[in-house]
C-alpha cells in the first residue's frame, strides 16, 4: 500500500508500506516495513525503510507545510534516506523530490515532477489509508514501558 505516490508518467517517487515489522511484539509492533521506489527514464532504485508512528505524524505535518507552499525534509534521522520535497522547485517550475541515502550508499536522486493540482490532497488520502490499515496499537506509558491501546 502506498503512503506516498508522486508520478507524472515519466518520473515516479513512491513510499510503499509492506506491513508490520514484528506483529504482536511490543514495542516494535507499530514499526512498519516500507520501501522507497524511484523510477525515471534515467535511473531506478529501491531502498528499505522502517517507519515509526512518529514518522507518519511527521509526514502529516510535512503535507501541511507543502500545502502552504513550503519545502520539507521528512525523515532526517541518519537511519533512513533523507527525503526532501519542494512544493515548487524554481528552476524546473514543478514540485520536486530529492532523496539521499545518507546512512548507507551516500547516493542521491533529484526528481522534478509535473504533478496535477490536488496532489497534496491525494497524499493526505494515502496517509489516511495507511493509518486505517495499520493503526497505532502500542502506547508508551513511561520510558521503556509499553502496553496495548484499549
Amino acid at each position: 500500500m502506498d503512503l506516498i505516490h508522486l508520478s507524472d508518467g515519466d518520473n515516479s517517487f513512491r513510499v510503499r508500506v509492506l506491513g508490520r515489522r514484528m506483529p504482536g511484539a511490543m514495542p516494535l509492533h507499530d514499526l512498519l516495513d516500507a520501501e522507497v521506489l524511484i523510477e525515471s527514464g534515467f535511473v531506478s532504485g529501491r531502498l528499505d525503510l522502517g517507519l515509526f508512528p512518529d514518522d507518519l505524524d511527521g509526514w502529516s505535518r510535512a503535507l501541511d507545510v507543502l500545502a502552504a507552499g513550503g519545502d520539507v525534509c521528512w525523515i532526517d534521522d541518519n537511519r533512513s534516506p533523507e527525503i526532501r520535497v519542494q512544493a515548487l522547485n524554481k528552476e524546473h517550475e514543478t514540485p520536486a523530490v530529492h532523496v539521499e541515502d545518507v546512512a548507507r550508499s551516500s547516493i542521491s536522486v533529484f526528481l522534478p515532477l509535473c504533478l496535477e493540482d490536488g496532489w497534496i490532497d491525494d497524499q493526505r488520502k494515502l496517509l489516511q489509508l495507511v493509518r486505517r490499515e495499520w493503526p497505532s496499537e502500542v502506547l508508551q506509558t513511561s520510558p521503556s514501558a509499553y502496553e496495548w491501546r484499549r
